[in-house]
């Protein structure tokens, strides 16, 4: 069976849940006890949130020296949900996420009860198990490069991330790929936790020049200006061949726990290709 008609039935799985009244406290522990991203709130067997690590500590953030002990699932802002049945097929929650530029959906039953959720690894994963069609990672990788060289200033790497909104930038020398950064690299002790946690380019640059911010915490990366990329990069990145099949890639993707890898040929760097890109291609 083709991977983009597979239902959503064989990949649903059953996340843990909270109710509305669980203490942020007690969220948090079951995320960090559970070595998990996220949890999901369900009240009266309807799902009604989701909340992240990230979410809790831009909360904690938030609350300054307010107490925390009474801040409850409930009180999070709710996020939008986006849904599909357990007889949608892959295909169909490869297109929401395209679409919406997300990495979880949520299943409901026909009485529109909780059933579980489907993630952007979950899509990835059939494609390696149920693909039929031997797609080339050259046809699915992304082309259009952002680079940097070892020598580039740090400082630079970061404007490279911000204005392209990109997760990481790669080092390369000779047209080679030696290394990668991402924000998780160098984001600044003076970003809270749950941003450089994140690494989400949009949320550094906001909170960096957000209204009412001082000139001198605007400028927080100025003493990074004399390191360069090879004094923070990830050397040796784990690499995959644009003449590999797809699933080559998500073998080494799932193997590593990352998320997106170089592509080279003849040991040139040619692309990139990650998660993201082999939903596009199951949403086509």
């Amino acid at each position: 069976m083709n991977a983009k008609n597979s239902k959503l039935i064989e990949l649903i799985r059953k996340p843990i849940t909270v109710g509305p009244n669980t203490s942020l406290i007690k969220t948090r522990e079951i995320l960090l006890k559970n070595k998990i991203k996220r949890v999901v709130i369900v009240e009266k067997k309807k799902p009604i949130g989701v909340i992240t690590e990230k979410d809790i500590a831009k909360k904690i953030y938030e609350l300054g020296t307010n107490p925390i002990k009474s801040v409850k699932a409930k009180d999070f802002k709710p996020k939008k949900l986006f849904t599909l049945t357990r007889e949608n097929t892959v295909q169909d929650c490869a297109k929401m996420m395209k679409k919406h530029r997300i990495s979880l959906v949520i299943i409901l039953n026909k009485d529109k009860t909780f059933g579980g959720i489907v993630t952007e690894t979950d899509l990835v994963t059939i494609f390696l198990t149920r693909g039929t069609t031997q797609v080339k990672v050259s046809e699915i990788m992304k082309k259009e490069l952002v680079t940097a060289a070892p020598s580039d200033p740090i400082i630079h790497v970061e404007s490279l991330l911000l204005r392209y909104g990109i997760s990481r930038v790669i080092i390369k020398r000779n047209q080679k790929p030696i290394g990668i950064i991402t924000f998780r690299d160098f984001v600044p002790a003076k970003i809270p936790q749950w941003i450089a946690d994140s690494a989400d380019p949009k949320e550094v640059q906001e909170y960096k020049y957000k209204k009412g911010l001082e000139e001198i915490h605007s400028n927080q990366m100025s003493y990074l200006f004399p390191f360069h990329a090879t004094d923070i990069m990830s050397s040796n990145p784990i690499t995959v061949n644009a003449d590999e099949g797809v699933k080559k890639a998500i073998t080494l993707m799932i193997k590593h726990n990352i998320s997106g890898l170089p592509v080279v040929r003849k040991s040139k760097l040619v692309g990139i290709i990650t998660k993201s890109d082999i939903v596009r291609g199951l949403a086509s």
